[in-house]
């Protein structure tokens, strides 16, 4: 069949649609209910909305924090546990171990604080598995298999630990996918406050790695020197601090000169591991140990340690931390493979049902980037918090928002220019309604490869913004249907008949420009980060197809400015 033929033929395929309005009103409905339905999609999860999808790596790293006070050795035995587990992976290749500190800076860490953190209770471990490309199994499908089978049998070994799975990120890094920040006045309350929301993060569906970032109070014993039985005792405070070092961690007792080194070579001298720890935390185990300690005076006669120090249990100092003269506890929590939007929803209707018992709770509705903060007033006491959310959803809204703001501010420029153009609101009104209508094929498109993906298919940023760019190509192909059909009228062409020329002469290069950026988009398709923009021009521009083919000569047949 020639091109002269199959013009002719979708000329006339046009042509009685226009003159039948049934069928015009049946394709305007039908097109009408596709625009609901494909809305709906997204207010029913049927698809689903993130920022930026997940993203394979090949390493990832374990954060282990017991509780603070906690010692080397009980931090040791739940990193063996957890190490124990990782070994039998055959996709790891090999392990870094950190104690008493974060890893060497990579890309997440300079937000998560993986570089302050200094304590025996710390410890991290870098993961490094084979080749993304040489296996089949994602990096996060191995972190969601893999957390619940390590938490579940090493964070029990030292109560309280936290162990958290840290991916790298396919975005800006932030302190955690979901992060409650909680301001008030009374710091005591406050930590209280932040277990209540801990506890309701940790029933919400989606949320794992729920860690409260707050200094806790822990039992200490501290040994106060009685300064006169000191002086009488011909002792010293170097010489005590000296053996009490000795004791419990290791001191210098001498140096080593070398020709090699131009500097002198410390000796440090540390008792075996079994004399330095106790049977117990208990207080009679530590007087027991102390009074084994004896020191040597001036005159040569062994001084129990007992004799001249005293043993008090105390408890410790927690930090207080603050943000904008504030005090201020964040509560984190990680998504495992799903949006952080809709764990961010469930919870905080969880929150504000919970605290309306104690607390008048009163919401910020206004459309800001703390749109979804509380502010929470105790009905006893008259006390103020303050519940703001942070982390990678406030990034979502805030990039949600501008590109929502970038496309009404491009459907108000394009609408501008058209009707500078054309002198008239409804033909520049069908230009930009045509393209706008281009969004079904973006939603629906993001349901079908939702279907054919093992992991999740988000729409994502990446795919607004492809949404955006097909607002120039599907104006471009409506605009130049219109000065078609206009420039056929002016030769004396009845109007139908010159819409449906119009619509027949510009089908094929409307065609050859979308299978040119079908073929062009495809490659972006399998991309993690990408794939939500390859999608949605892919499928949106099969739908500003059919709209500008199908949809636009009907409305232009109803206006009367052509």
């Amino acid at each position: 069949m020639s091109n002269h033929e199959q013009n002719n033929k979708f000329e006339n395929l046009i042509y009685k649609i226009l003159e039948s309005r049934s069928k015009k009103l049946i394709i305007i409905l039908l097109i009408a209910l596709s625009f609901v339905g494909s809305l709906m999609m997204i207010s029913s999860q049927i698809v689903l909305v993130r920022m930026l999808p997940s993203k394979s790596a090949n390493t990832f790293n374990i954060y282990i924090d017991t509780l603070i006070g906690s010692s080397i050795e009980e931090t040791t035995s739940v990193v063996e546990c957890v190490t124990s587990i990782i070994k039998k992976e055959k996709e790891v290749t090999d392990m870094e171990l950190y104690f008493g500190e974060g890893s060497p800076l990579d890309y997440a860490g300079l937000v998560k604080g993986s570089a302050l953190k200094n304590g025996e209770q710390y410890a991290e471990i870098v993961v490094n598995l084979t080749d993304q490309h040489e296996r089949n199994e994602k990096s996060y499908d191995i972190v969601h298999r893999l957390r619940p089978q390590i938490q579940e049998n090493c964070e029990s070994l030292t109560k309280p630990t936290s162990i958290r799975m840290i991916e790298m990120p396919a975005g800006p890094p932030m302190l955690a996918s979901i992060v409650i920040e909680l301001f008030g006045e009374n710091n005591k309350k406050l930590i209280n406050l932040s277990k209540e929301v801990a506890v309701i993060l940790g029933t919400t569906d989606g949320l794992v790695d729920i860690d409260i970032m707050a200094d806790h109070s822990y039992e200490e014993y501290k040994i106060e020197l009685n300064k006169e039985k000191v002086t009488r005792s011909n002792l010293d405070v170097a010489q005590i601090n000296s053996i009490l070092y000795l004791a419990f961690q290791g001191v210098d007792v001498a140096v080593k000169n070398t020709t090699s080194s131009n500097s002198q070579i410390p000796i440090y001298v540390q008792l075996s591991k079994n004399s330095k720890l106790l049977d117990e935390k208990t207080l009679e185990n530590l007087q027991i140990k102390l009074s084994s300690l004896k020191l040597m005076n001036k005159e040569g006669l062994m001084i129990p340690l007992t004799e001249i120090a005293t043993i008090k249990r105390t408890k410790s100092d927690p930090m207080i931390y603050h943000k904008d003269l504030q005090n201020m506890v964040n509560v984190t929590a990680e998504t495992d493979l799903v949006s952080q939007v809709y764990p961010l929803l469930e919870a905080r209707k969880m929150m504000i049902e919970y605290f309306s018992l104690n607390y008048d709770v009163t919401e910020h509705l206004s459309f800001s980037t703390y749109m979804f903060d509380l502010t929470l007033k105790d009905k006893e006491t008259g006390e103020k918090f303050l519940v703001r959310w942070d982390g990678e959803m406030k990034v979502s809204l805030d990039t949600f928002r501008d590109l929502g703001t970038a496309f009404l501010a491009a459907l108000l420029l394009i609408f501008i220019v058209f009707v500078i153009y054309y002198q008239s609101f409804s033909i520049s009104s069908i230009i930009l309604g045509g393209s706008f209508l281009s969004i079904i094929g973006v939603i629906v498109g993001h349901w079908i490869a939702d279907i054919f993906t093992s992991a999740t298919f988000f729409l994502t940023a990446t795919s607004l913004i492809g949404f955006i760019s097909l607002m120039g190509i599907s104006s471009r192909n409506s605009l130049l249907m219109v000065d078609f059909t206009k420039g056929l009228i002016k030769k004396g062409i009845v109007k139908r008949r010159a819409i449906a020329i119009a619509s027949a002469k510009r089908a094929k290069p409307i065609m050859l420009t979308a299978i040119a950026i079908i073929l062009g988009s495809a490659l972006l398709t399998s991309d993690p980060v990408f794939g939500g923009l390859g999608v949605a021009l892919i499928s949106g521009t099969v739908a500003a197809v059919i709209i500008s083919l199908i949809l636009i000569p009907i409305l232009m047949d109803n206006t009367k400015a052509i």
